[in-house]
């Protein structure tokens, strides 16, 4: 059967134990008779070459005298594609996975699904793709890569901060008649008062009261809330360093005021996310953990040939949310449980991982704080070394966080490091690692992906905060704890994706029980989740 397209190109290759890059699959797609060129070309490959690559097809289409007389040359600044799948999926698919979580029964939330394992022995069948790449869309925002400016010093420390205030309390101002800290601290007792700043400290009274200081450019005012009144459990929910407004009033000796309202930036109830206009898919993973003695090889195997799948043929796009590799030196006594010792071979093997998947899939990743970059956020994408490591399908590597639009459907790519943080300092009941989404949620309502300086996180700072969730995403992405949950807040689909690693030792002496080998798969135009299981 002739080629049709690149996608048809791709699982030709595929079929024979290749992958190849964008630019190859455009170049043999755009000669006049694809087939002879691609038999020519794979004829005329390297022994033990694994990827196909653009000066593999220009040594083929410059040759003076062509082994096919059918094949044409082509110009060598065709621009690489990336090619498209369609079809129609209708399949129910059991709900057979009670470990599930399905986010908070009071809030809007996605539909549910969990496939029972793929099975994989033998042979894969590679489905056909649709070549019409027209139909697809990814824009990144905010990749500080190459950005970082900060140097550690304390002026750094103070213009970020004042960004983060600037910028999120523009966010609260509309709603307020708010003044600075310095003219609250002038006006008389009694007075009705507003402010919007970062919450400087938090402590409870000897009459079990809350005393909030707030504070602002131009300095620092106390709130105490009355521990009867019904807002008083918000009090629960605060992190220091995070941007929010009081409102009330002042005592008779203006030294302090009574709270009567607390507001947070928060995503708007009224948001209405985008979706995409077809029905296409992304599968959303992360912490992949490469090089550890408990990678599971065997379960990503199964995923990357279901992509391969009929079933999967509307899964175009793939987003890593970090740690594609164990690392090295990352908790104490590491090096006892790792497969692969060093660093550099950790991510030749997980490029290798990477091979697997479908060359005409759109993959993006992000670093995450077992990879070889700095560890305080924001994080810059990886140096050019391990990016040219990483370099099978041509991935898009960018900073954590990161925003991707898939199809007009933003996606907020974030670690997730400080879910540790949220979860420590806030009630089970509001955060646990059980329900990571509910802990997401919370970083949704102070639109700050580590609003809390000085603790477990580590942050940079930068000629501006990197970390503020500046617009509302569609989709807010995590991993990090390991743990699978998903649910909506305001409309905002909130996933954490688990992992690809079983449980360590370490993990054990921390009581930390993985959620491993699952792929949650959001449809982007409805925001529906299928959850498929590999493990």
């Amino acid at each position: 059967m002739p080629l049709e397209g690149p996608a048809r190109i791709v699982s030709e290759l595929t079929t024979r134990g290749y992958n190849a890059e964008r630019e190859a699959v455009t170049l043999i797609a755009a000669a006049e008779r694809p087939q002879p060129t691609l038999e020519q070309v794979v004829e005329q490959l390297p022994e033990r070459t694994l990827v196909v690559r653009t000066e593999h097809v220009r040594a083929v289409l410059e040759e003076s005298t062509p082994a096919s007389s059918e094949s044409s040359p082509v110009s060598s600044e065709s621009p690489p594609s990336n090619p498209s799948r369609d079809g129609d999926d209708s399949t129910d698919r059991p709900q057979n996975n009670p470990s599930v979580s399905t986010g908070d029964p009071s809030q809007p939330s996605p539909t549910p699904r969990t496939d029972p394992p793929v099975e994989t022995e033998g042979s894969v069948d590679h489905i056909e793709r649709s070549s019409d790449i027209s139909r697809r869309s990814l824009e990144i925002a905010n990749d500080m890569t190459g950005e970082s400016t900060g140097t550690g010093e304390y002026k750094d420390f103070v213009a970020v901060f004042r960004d983060r205030l600037e910028r999120l309390g523009s966010k609260l101002r509309g709603r307020f008649n708010h003044r600075p800290a310095s003219a609250i601290q002038s006006m008389p007792g009694g007075s009705e008062a507003a402010m919007v700043g970062l919450v400087n400290d938090i402590r409870s009274t000897a009459s079990g009261h809350w005393l909030i200081e707030l504070e602002d450019a131009t300095g620092t005012f106390p709130w105490l809330v009355m521990k009867d009144r019904e807002y008083a459990d918000l009090v629960e929910e605060l992190l220091c360093d995070e941007v929010l407004a009081m409102e009330g009033t002042l005592a008779d000796d203006s030294g302090i005021a009574f709270v009567d309202s607390m507001s947070f930036p928060d995503v708007p109830r009224t948001y209405e996310p985008s979706t995409a206009d077809r029905h296409v898919q992304a599968a959303l993973i992360s912490d992949v953990h490469v090089g550890s003695q408990e990678f599971m090889a065997d379960a990503w195997n199964r995923f990357a040939d279901w992509l391969h799948t009929e079933e999967a043929q509307h899964v175009e796009y793939l987003l890593l949310a970090g740690d594609m590799v164990e690392g090295v030196g990352v908790y104490p006594d590491q090096d006892e449980e790792l497969d692969i010792v060093d660093i550099y071979d950790q991510y030749e093997a997980f490029n290798e991982c990477l091979k697997r998947v479908p060359g005409d899939l759109d993959i993006v990743m992000i670093p995450g704080n077992h990879d070889a970059v700095r560890l305080a956020e924001p994080q810059p994408g990886f140096d050019e070394r391990l990016r040219n490591i990483m370099s099978a399908h041509d991935p898009r590597i960018v900073s954590n966080p990161s925003t991707v639009t898939l199809e007009g459907v933003s996606v907020l790519m974030y670690h997730g490091v400080s879910l540790d943080e949220v979860i420590a300092e806030l009630p089970e009941e509001k955060a646990n690692y059980d329900e990571p989404h509910k802990a997401m949620y919370h970083l949704l309502k102070k639109r700050h992906v580590a609003p809390q300086f000085g603790g477990h996180t580590r942050l940079a700072p930068e000629k501006e905060d990197y970390l503020i969730i500046e617009d509302v995403p569609d989709i807010f992405h995590t991993g990090h704890v390991h743990k699978l949950g998903f649910g909506k807040y305001h409309n905002v689909l909130a996933i954490n994706s688990g992992c690809w690693q079983a449980q360590t030792d370490f993990q054990k002496s921390v009581n930390i029980d993985p959620d491993a080998g699952y792929a949650p798969i959001v449809d982007l135009d409805t925001l529906d989740v299928t959850v498929q299981k590999f493990s």
